[in-house]
């Protein structure tokens, strides 16, 4: 899904974080790629800005999160991915060929998305639903 987003220093400045160039390049990377991982996002701060440890790209994606400006996914079996989509409680399905990642809309209604039975006094908030299957390249892969 592409969203126009305001300017990443825009974006800091409303929720109260400094701007500084690793956040703006981080914000940016996570608008141009597609569920990166850090590594990915490293890179890409690191072509724009220079040096950059990887720690401090953690830290800064860290600080995104919490801010409500990046969402952390973790699907089985893969590192962490991140993504500037959040707020509606969207879902994703992830490739079990190549690994490729893309958004799922919610299937039900309002978020959370599903209701369990029972959550055990819990307010549930979020629902977190990973699907699983071949991507259509894979597909082709297998049918030739």
């Amino acid at each position: 899904m592409t969203r126009t987003a305001p300017d990443p220093v825009e974006r800091l400045r409303e929720a109260g974080l400094r701007v500084t160039a690793p956040r703006v390049q981080v914000l940016r990377a996570l608008e141009t790629l597609e569920h990166p991982d850090v590594d990915t996002i490293a890179s890409a701060v690191r072509s724009e800005i220079g040096a950059v440890s990887t720690q401090a790209v953690y830290d800064v994606l860290g600080s995104l999160a919490r801010a409500g400006l990046a969402r952390r996914i973790e699907p089985a079996g893969s590192p962490a991915r991140y993504e500037r989509r959040v707020g509606d409680n969207h879902h994703h399905v992830v490739c079990r060929g190549c690994g490729a990642i893309d958004d799922v809309d919610c299937t039900v209604g309002r978020a959370p998305c599903l209701d369990p039975a029972t959550a055990g006094g819990f307010i549930v908030d979020e629902a977190e639903v990973t699907f699983w299957g071949l991507c259509p390249m894979c597909q082709a892969k297998v049918e030739t």
